[in-house]
C-alpha cells in the first residue's frame, strides 16, 4: 500500500480505506496516552498526597504545552506532509509515556515532574490534529471528507474506551505504572507498522531545503492572513472550535473523578467505557448523515450548522442533566448522550475549516485549536477550583454548557462554507 512519489494527490479507494484505519488507530493511541493521567487520578493523588487544586495543575499543564505547537505543527504539515509530522510526534510521546513511571520514582519532586511531563506531552500531541487536518485536506476528496474525518475521529472514543477499560483493569491489578507502559508501547508499535507498511523511504524523508530554511514562510508561499482574519466565517469557526475543544477537554479530564466521588461503589470500567462506547456509532453516523445530506442537494453550511447544534447544543443539555441526578444509571445515560452527541462536531466545525481554506487547513486548524487549548487550560483548572471551593459538581457542568453556548451561537450567526482562501498563493513543496 505504499504510494509512488508521482501519484495523484488524492488517495485511491483502497489507499483511503487503509489510511483511514491506521489514522483511526493513531488517534486511538493519542487518547490512550492523553487519558492515562485522568484514569489514574485517584491513585496518583493517593501516592503523592495531592489535593484537587494540585491535581488540577497537573491536568491543566497538558494544555499549556498543547496550545504552543498547534500553529507550528499545522504550518510544517502543510509544507512537508502531515504524515511525517504525525509519526515524529507519536514516536516522541510514545517514549515519554513509557519513561514517565520510571522517572517519577527516581525524583522526589513528584508534582513538578508530573506537571513538566504533562506539559511536554501537550507539546508533542499539539501537532496531531492540525497535521491530520492538513493531511486529509490534501489526500481526501471533498465529497468524502466528513465521513473520513468522523471515522478517524472515533479514534478519540476508541482510545478513551480502550484505556478506560483495559487501563482500569491494569490499574486495579498492577498499579498505575502499568497503564503508562501499556499506552506507550502500543504507540511505538503503531509508528513502526505505519512506517514499514504504508510509507516509502522517499515519503519518510524530510526535504533538505525545508530543513535549511527552517520555519520561515518564503515570500511565494505566504498566505494573506490579514484578508483571511477580516472574514467573519473564519472567526466564527475559530470561536466555535475553541469552545467545543475546551469543554471536551474539561469533561475528558474530570468525568472519571466525578463518577468515582459521586458513586464510590461503582466500577471504574463502567463509567470509563460506556460513554465512549456510545460515541463511536454516533460519530460514524454523523459523518455518513452529513455526506448523504450534502449529496442530496442540501447546502453545505446548513448541514454544518445542523451538526453543530447537535454537537454543542443538545450535548450541553445532557451535561446539565448529569449534574442534577443522584442515580448512577441515569448519570451513565446522560454522560453517554453528552459525550456521544459531541462527536457531531466532527461533521460540523471540524470539517468547516477545510471548507473555508483547504490550501492552509493545517495552519488554520492549528490557530483554532490553540484557542481551544488555551481556554481548555482555564476551564480544566477552573473546574477543579469550583469543585474544591463549592463542593458541587453542578457548577462544572454549568460551565461546560455556558462555554458551548457561546461557540454555537457565534457559528450559527456568522458561519459559512464558501471558500475564502482563493486569493492565497500557498503551495506545497
Amino acid at each position: 500500500m505504499r504510494r509512488d512519489g508521482g501519484a495523484e494527490p488524492y488517495w485511491s479507494r483502497p489507499e483511503a480505506r487503509v489510511w483511514t484505519v491506521m489514522l483511526l488507530l493513531g488517534t486511538c493511541l493519542l487518547y490512550c496516552a492523553r487519558v492515562t493521567v485522568p484514569i489514574c487520578a485517584l491513585a496518583l493523588s493517593a501516592d503523592f498526597h495531592w489535593d484537587k487544586k494540585q491535581f488540577g495543575v497537573v491536568l491543566s499543564s497538558f494544555f499549556w504545552g498543547y496550545c504552543l505547537t498547534q500553529i507550528v505543527g499545522g504550518h510544517i504539515s502543510d509544507q512537508i506532509g502531515g504524515e511525517k509530522v504525525l509519526l515524529l510526534s507519536a514516536s516522541a510521546w510514545g517514549f515519554l509515556t513509557v519513561l514517565t513511571p520510571l522517572l517519577t520514582h527516581i525524583t522526589s519532586a513528584h508534582l513538578i515532574f508530573m506537571t513538566s511531563s504533562r506539559f511536554l506531552m501537550g507539546l508533542l500531541q499539539g501537532v496531531y490534529f492540525p497535521s491530520l487536518a492538513s493531511l486529509l485536506s490534501q489526500r481526501v476528496r471533498e465529497s468524502e471528507r466528513a465521513f473520513t474525518y468522523s471515522t478517524v475521529g472515533t479514534g478519540s472514543q476508541f482510545g478513551t474506551l480502550l484505556i478506560g477499560g483495559a487501563g482500569s483493569l491494569l490499574l486495579d491489578w498492577y498499579g498505575w505504572e502499568s497503564v503508562f507502559y501499556f499506552s506507550g508501547l502500543l504507540t511505538l508499535l503503531w509508528v513502526y507498522c505505519t512506517c514499514k507498511y504504508l510509507l516509502s523511504e522517499k515519503e519518510l524523508t524530510i526535504p533538505i531545503n525545508y530543513l535549511t530554511r527552517g520555519l520561515s514562510i518564503p515570500k511565494q508561499t505566504k498566505v494573506p492572513w490579514k484578508q483571511l482574519f477580516r472574514k467573519a466565517p473564519i472567526w466564527a469557526v475559530i470561536i466555535a472550535q475553541l469552545s467545543t475543544a475546551s469543554t471536551f477537554f474539561t469533561l475528558l479530564s474530570w468525568l472519571p473523578t466525578f463518577f468515582k466521588e459521586t458513586f464510590p461503589d461503582s466500577k471504574g470500567w463502567v463509567f470509563n467505557v460506556v460513554p465512549w462506547l456510545v460515541a463511536i456509532p454516533t460519530s460514524l453516523f454523523s459523518g455518513f448523515l452529513s455526506d448523504h445530506l450534502i449529496s442530496q442537494g442540501y447546502r453545505t453550511i446548513t448541514i454544518r450548522k445542523f451538526m453543530q447544534v447537535i454537537g454543542s447544543g443538545v450535548s450541553s443539555i445532557f451535561a446539565l442533566c448529569l449534574g442534577q441526578t443522584s442515580s448512577f444509571c441515569k448519570a451513565i445515560v446522560f454522560a453517554s448522550a453528552s459525550v456521544g452527541l459531541q462527536t457531531f462536531n466532527h461533521s460540523g466545525i471540524s470539517v468547516n475549516v477545510q471548507d473555508l481554506a483547504p490550501s492552509c487547513a493545517g495552519l488554520l486548524f492549528g490557530v483554532a485549536n490553540t484557542g481551544g487549548a488555551l481556554l481548555g487550560v482555564i476551564c480544566v483548572y477552573l473546574a477543579g477550583h469550583l469543585i474544591e471551593t463549592t463542593g458541587s459538581w453542578i457548577s462544572v457542568f454549568n460551565l461546560v454548557a455556558a462555554v458551548n453556548s457561546i461557540g454555537l451561537c457565534t457559528f450559527l450567526l456568522f458561519g459559512e462554507a464558501q471558500r475564502v482562501d482563493t486569493d492565497s498563493v500557498y503551495v506545497d513543496l
